[in-house]
């Protein structure tokens, strides 16, 4: 159990400091912060006792989940724009089509 209390606090400690050095909140950390973390867990686990590979795998494998999701999330937010741009400029050209038939509607009454 000591293992896991001096692993807990070195990784505390990093993220501190990390946190300190960037000026970076929790939800700032990125895929380096992450690998940093790990390499101070791994240094500081006891050699008897080492962490177990499929905790050490379902760790990374939610890291990589949670990136993923995030570029998703990103890549559909400039989709959401990209469509948002269109669409006004669809209406806008709708507009501008209306305003001249009316004109050449009106020009023809005359």
């Amino acid at each position: 159990m000591t293992t896991t209390s001096v692993t807990a606090s070195s990784s505390a400690s990093t993220t501190s400091q990390t946190q300190a050095s960037t000026g970076r909140g929790y939800s700032d950390l990125g895929q380096a912060d992450f690998f940093r973390l790990l390499t101070v867990q791994l240094q500081q686990q006891d050699p008897t006792n080492p962490v177990d590979n499929t905790d050490m795998l379902a760790q990374m494998a939610q890291f990589s989940s949670l990136s993923n999701s995030t570029e998703m999330a990103d890549t559909l937010k400039q989709i959401s724009s990209q469509l948002d741009m269109l669409n006004a400029t669809q209406s806008a050209a709708a507009a501008a089509d209306a305003a001249r038939e009316a004109a050449a509607a009106a020009a023809s009454d005359a």
